[in-house]
């Protein structure tokens, strides 16, 4: 059986990452359409493969698996910040 840790320990712990690296996302909208126009209109030209993930129980959401490469830190976050302020985007994770 594992230990569990205690929150309070695992914080300032940031896990070490090699960039450039792919990076995931999984963003979620109610149109997939809708979606698929702000990634392309967030992303620009950068190269990313995108596939659909699911569909909630009643069909009011879609989730999509966004992979691209991003070459460091501040890129990756910005990155989450536009799509997570984009309307037609309703979560990333």
């Amino acid at each position: 059986m594992s230990e569990k840790i205690p929150q309070q320990a695992l914080e300032g712990c940031k896990p070490e990452i090699d960039y450039p690296c792919v990076w995931q996302y999984k963003v979620i909208g109610m149109e997939q359409k809708a979606v698929q126009a702000a990634l392309s209109e967030q992303l620009g030209d950068a190269p990313y493969s995108l596939s659909e993930s699911r569909t909630s129980r009643k069909g009011k959401y879609i989730s999509l698996n966004l992979e691209l490469t991003v070459h460091n830190e501040e890129q990756r976050l910005q990155l989450y910040s536009s799509l997570t302020a984009h309307p037609s985007i309703k979560l990333v994770l």
